[in-house]
């Protein structure tokens, strides 16, 4: 497809070129606020069994959540290559605040595509895109969630390549996309390695790194810093939480890993939740962002080389953990990143109580505060 070959192209001399990374890294420092924490989370440890639990604090950069990091290098490339309208796509509503935020930044049109069911699910995000200036596409096909939405605007882009760019949000779609949502989030991991040395400490101090996966950008923006730099020997237990929905055993669940089987959706092979035909089938999670029935390829590939362990999450024990963050260091976690949170207890129990995990809390909980109501959180 010649814009997939154009993107491709475009996002090569972009990234070779030292003024766009230049100004790319300046906007990260000045306008997203990184680098963000690694903060040493001493109850949460004290409660999980471990010795210690560090969080990478994804949920303090502008707008809430590691999305902005993809978008600005998105909107960036976007307006060096001319266009000046961008689309995305959004579940939980978190890349498409964040797309909208740097569209504002940059002066560009912006359309974010939406399934009704997330629409209802995440109104706060949906009135802060309104109020940043884009436009909320409502997606009514199918469930109306994460993956309508991007094949709804898969479709608009074809439609409109000429002068539209296609801001996608996640770790996967067709290359290069990929390909340019890993580079532009392995700050995350980088920054955890950089910010582990100016601790006094090293990898070897570290037992696990953790964190969720829908599509997996935040995931593989936090592993791919450790799976390039770091001998085999020396690196922790890599862990990707799934959405495990209501159990892996029942229909309603997003564990394309520990479930699916290989297939094709939205331009990429991996592993994806689909019937006999071949078609997919819907995904259930409490999290908006994790509801998708498939898996960025490059973990498909990492889960069958060894290199990551992925393990499903339910509903429940995401409410648990999410809960247990709040009460224990006060933090508001997004329902997604409480997902990675609930593996702590089962990694206390399998390295130990002198373990040290990394924990990346890819988002703030603001928008899951009707989600966790509604599941009875706090009401007692």
């Amino acid at each position: 497809m010649p814009a997939l070959a154009a993107l491709a192209s475009g996002f090569r001399e972009a990234w070779a070129d030292p003024a766009f990374r230049g100004e790319l890294d300046a906007l990260l420092r000045d306008y997203v606020g990184r680098p963000t924490p690694l903060y040493m989370a001493r109850r949460l440890a004290a409660e999980t069994g471990l010795a210690h639990v560090l969080l990478k604090r994804e949920d303090l950069a502008h707008t809430g959540a590691h999305k902005v990091n993809n978008t600005l290098g998105q909107c960036l490339l976007a307006h060096r290559m001319g266009k000046r309208r961008v689309i995305a796509e959004t579940g939980a509503g978190q890349h498409g605040v964040a797309t909208a935020t740097t569209a504002a930044l940059l002066g560009l049109e912006c359309s974010v595509f939406m399934g009704v069911e997330d629409i209802r699910r995440q109104a706060l995000n949906v009135y802060k895109m309104r109020l940043l200036g884009a436009e909320v596409v409502p997606v009514s096909d199918g469930a109306g969630t994460l993956a309508n939405a991007v094949t709804a605007a898969l479709r608009h882009w074809v439609e409109r390549v000429e002068d539209t760019f296609y801001v996608l949000g996640s770790a996967l779609g067709p290359h290069p996309y990929p390909l340019i949502v890993r580079e532009l989030q392995s700050v995350i991991g980088e920054e955890i390695l950089q910010q582990l040395a100016e601790r006094g400490m090293t990898v070897r101090d570290v037992d696990a790194v953790a964190a969720c996966v829908g599509g997996g950008s935040n995931a593989i923006g936090t592993f791919h810093p450790f799976l390039r730099e770091v001998p085999v020997g020396e690196r922790p237990l890599l862990v990707g939480a799934e959405a495990g929905g209501e159990g892996v055993d029942t229909p309603r669940h997003g564990a394309s890993m520990t479930r699916g089987e290989p297939g094709v959706l939205h331009g990429h092979y991996s592993y994806l939740l689909q019937d006999e035909a071949g078609n997919p089938l819907e995904a259930h999670s409490i999290s908006a962002g994790l509801d998708y029935p498939g898996v960025g390829p490059e973990h498909a590939y990492l889960r069958d080389a060894g290199l990551v362990r992925y393990e499903p999450v339910t509903d429940a024990e995401a409410l648990e953990a999410f809960a247990l963050l709040c009460r224990t260091e006060g933090i508001i976690p997004a329902v997604e990143s409480s997902h990675a949170l609930a593996l702590l207890p089962r990694l206390a129990e399998e390295l130990g109580p002198r373990a040290t995990v990394v924990v990346t809390v890819s988002g703030r909980g603001d928008k899951d505060i009707d989600v966790v109501r509604e599941a009875g959180l706090g009401a007692d």
